[in-house]
């Protein structure tokens, strides 16, 4: 079925690529710090990191790269004097062949095409030594430690080259920046004159980057839907609240180590139900929307390179597409919780945030609102003895003159996302001392 206009917001890479001051109520959490010889050896540290799904079942996404290039651009959140990339194809139906590999920095001056790379910044990605590998299907490849000196907070740019079809391709659909494609290997070319595919959505086959540092405190991971994604936002002007958050930390502390902060949030995701599951008012579902957040757990958040924080903001999409109960979404909330707990990682709740307005008649109501309110009291009251402290996201977004719908300084336009102010309201509203700072 075609993909009605209201809901092309949330899923952006399906549609592109067929050819998505606050209350706080805290505890200790377990420390950051693990002393003795240790803390002094350099560490490998997440700087960026992206949660990925599968490819759409049409488009680009599906049928997979052939004898063609991507570039992608992400950006840091700490630094490091190495990096290493990782790549996944845990999505894949078949082995996937890495052609060639490369990291560099973008050429901010050539402002007309993004594309552009400083050709001095240059450098090749290798695997056991060789420029190409194969990655097995389902299987992550991790590139060999590359001396490169990454600031924090700079754009990275890091170009795959991919020689035969790759399938379906493991992705993230909601990149928030302009991503390029072209045919052959242009992972070495210093323009983007060859990269005639420009969506602003989604990247492919990469998973995080690590660098090493001399001393690091860990990460910090976000587990979360749209809100996260920042599908409000601009494109290419980094104002995810997360991205707004790290570089919030590295300004208030900047003679201090900090924390990475890793978005692994998901366009569309919920607590109880598959990406493929349609939701309320006409919406399809989509891969690019990702598996229940349950099952995200042992893929997009234990596995990062030193976390030690998780954000959990979860449960609205449950309630409008799905339509949930309180009670059901609690459920889920407190196993991430216990979960999270059970590998000593200091675990952080966030309230729902209101959304009358959004989508067609029946994607509010308000019988759903005051589901959202339930959890929002149970999160505010008996959960906050639970988790070790809370985020109050409503009370940042909302409007109080009407409390059920978004404040329209802070409203992207579709009464459910923050826009570049909404975002970096959320970032202000973190107090450091809930990540361990």
């Amino acid at each position: 079925m075609s993909t009605p206009k209201r809901w092309q917001v949330i899923a952006s890479a399906a549609v592109l690529l067929v050819v998505s001051a606050p209350a706080v109520v805290a505890s200790a959490g377990p420390s950051d710090s693990d002393g003795g010889e240790a803390a002094a050896r350099p560490q490998w540290a997440g700087t960026w990191a992206a949660a990925l799904t599968r490819g759409n079942t049409a488009g680009l996404t599906n049928t997979g790269l052939n004898n063609q290039s991507i570039r992608m651009t992400v950006r840091t959140t700490v630094g490091g004097e190495r990096l290493r990339v990782r790549l996944s194809n845990l999505y894949g139906e078949q082995a996937v062949q890495v052609g060639h590999a490369t990291v560099a920095r973008p050429d901010k001056a050539t402002i007309t095409d993004r594309s552009d790379i400083v050709p001095g910044t240059l450098r090749e990605l290798k695997f056991g030594g060789s420029t190409s590998a194969t990655m097995n299907k389902g299987a992550e490849l991790l590139s060999d430690p590359l001396t490169y000196q990454v600031a924090e907070q700079e754009d990275l740019v890091v170009t795959l080259h991919f020689p035969v079809l790759t399938g379906p391709v493991t992705f993230h659909g909601q990149s928030k920046v302009t991503t390029f494609i072209g045919a052959n290997d242009l992972t070495t070319a210093a323009d983007g004159a060859g990269f005639t595919i420009r969506p602003d959505c989604c990247w492919m086959f990469l998973s995080g980057i690590d660098v090493l540092r001399p001393k690091s405190p860990g990460a910090v991971v976000v587990l979360s839907d749209s809100i996260g994604d920042a599908n409000g936002s601009t494109v290419n002007a980094n104002k995810r609240w997360p991205e707004l958050l790290a570089g919030r930390l590295v300004a208030a502390r900047p003679e201090v180590r900090t924390p990475g902060v890793l978005n692994l949030s998901l366009a569309g995701n919920r607590l109880n139900h598959e990406g493929t599951e349609p939701g309320a008012g006409g919406f399809p579902g989509y891969y690019e929307l990702g598996p229940n957040a349950l099952a995200r757990l042992n893929e997009d958040v234990f596995p990062q390179t030193g976390v030690k924080t998780l954000v959990t903001h979860l449960g609205i999409n449950d309630i409008w597409m799905s339509d949930d109960s309180a009670d059901r979404i609690i459920a889920s909330l407190r196993q991430i919780n216990k979960q999270a707990k059970a590998r000593g990682l200091r675990s952080l709740a966030v309230t729902l945030t209101p959304y009358e307005g959004h989508g067609n008649p029946g994607v509010w109501t308000p019988e759903k609102d005051t589901t959202r309110q339930a959890v929002n009291t149970w999160l505010r009251g008996p959960g906050a003895a639970e988790f070790d402290g809370l985020l109050d996201f409503d009370a940042v977004l909302r409007d109080p003159a009407q409390p059920s719908r978004l404040l329209p300084a802070y409203d992207a336009g579709d009464h459910i996302h923050p826009n570049d102010a909404g975002n970096q309201a959320l970032a202000d509203a973190v107090p450091l001392r809930l990540l361990g700072l």
